[in-house]
């Protein structure tokens, strides 16, 4: 039995994190929306279309940007909202000093 989505989410984020190296500084550093555009891209089931157009914004995505399962892929989208409103919050707190 798999556990509860939300803590597979929060698993995700933890990887994101310790794994890949986005930390707290890594992403306040993308502040125009970058993590919202990436989590878009990996919930967006239109592979081909997302493609074409996250070139616009990092040009050649196909090296870094790897689709897994469908479910998988939301998962991962869902941990890069939480790390997004992570960021709007720590930038409001700043703000707010």
């Amino acid at each position: 039995m798999r556990p509860p989505v939300i803590v597979e989410i929060a698993r995700e984020r933890e990887r994101q994190i310790s794994g890949e190296g986005y930390n707290y500084g890594h992403d306040d550093a993308h502040h125009t929306g970058d993590i919202a555009r990436l989590a878009c891209m990996y919930a967006n089931p239109t592979r081909d279309l997302v493609y074409a157009a996250m070139e616009k914004y990092w040009g050649d995505v196909s090296d870094w940007l790897k689709h897994k399962t469908r479910r998988r892929d939301l998962i991962r989208a869902a941990a890069l909202i939480v790390a997004e409103i992570e960021r709007l919050d720590r930038s409001e707190e700043k703000s707010t000093r």
